[in-house]
């Protein structure tokens, strides 16, 4: 079985140790396992795809490779409008989002469609504040969300398949309303009960995804709320809360998935 790891050449450089168990662990599988940083120029039966782009990926998949995950997962998870109309369908909770010409009271948060990693989410408290921002971007490219008291809590749930690999209640640094443990908050092993678990395996069931992230804002008022879906999801949290190697549960996955296939 012969693989590739995709990265466009800065990501491959910040996940370095990613990458390195990925290759160890698919050695161990018999997977012959190598980083490309452009398109493949070689017969392969995978691709692990970890980047942000659903047209490239459909190139691929046109090219008649197995990627993970597929175009078709990729688009709804990197565009925060197409996961809350998903999340809508679906009668999940999620947070009440907008396009940007439909603004909520203020305080709101807007941000970028396709932003990740806490880049491109601004707290608008003004008009001033907001007119910045819609000044900066197009308007299309805009969503804007109510702004929730959550202490800058949320939850992100790591999916491989329909499975819950494990999942991660993160705390904001102090004066942030940003959650994200790249930076500078804090995480935690967070656990799961019945409708959470019911609720995430029905958004990895409707859009057939192999790996990804969901995260979800924790209101003080109780229950969660859908906030976005990450792919690709970086597993810098779930290393530092449990006790096992994300590369080699995804490697293992990936082995399992061709090998069906094959029958």
């Amino acid at each position: 079985m012969k693989g590739a790891v995709y990265y466009n050449e800065e990501e491959a450089k910040r996940n370095h140790a990613f990458i390195d168990d990925l290759l160890k662990e698919a050695k161990n599988l018999g997977i012959e396992l190598k980083l490309i940083t452009d398109s493949p120029t070689e017969p392969l039966d995978f691709i692990l795809f970890r980047d942000r782009d659903p047209t490239f990926a459909l190139e691929l998949e046109q090219a008649g490779y197995r990627v993970f995950n597929r175009a078709s997962v990729q688009k709804i998870a990197n565009d925060k409008l197409r996961t809350f109309e998903l999340a809508t369908l679906l009668g999940i909770p999620a947070v009440p989002t907008f396009r940007a010409d439909q603004l909520p009271p203020l305080p709101f948060v807007m941000k970028t469609r396709g932003g990740h990693g806490g880049s491109e989410v601004f707290l608008c408290e003004s008009v001033k504040q907001t007119e910045t921002i819609l000044n900066q971007f197009n308007h299309n490219e805009l969503i804007v969300q109510p702004f929730i008291e959550s202490n800058a809590t949320d939850v992100r749930v790591f999916m491989l398949g329909n499975e819950v690999l494990g999942a991660v209640k993160r705390t904001g640094a102090k004066d942030s309303f940003k959650s994200n443990y790249t930076l500078g908050g804090t995480v935690e092993m967070y656990t799961l009960n019945n409708t959470e678990t019911k609720q995430v395996q029905a958004i990895s069931r409707a859009i057939s995804s192999d790996y990804i992230g969901m995260d979800f804002i924790l209101p003080i008022s109780g229950g969660w709320l859908l906030n976005e879906i990450e792919d690709p999801v970086g597993a810098r949290s779930l290393y530092q809360t449990h006790e096992f190697s994300v590369a080699k549960k995804l490697s293992e996955y990936v082995k399992n998935q061709l090998d069906d296939d094959s029958c």
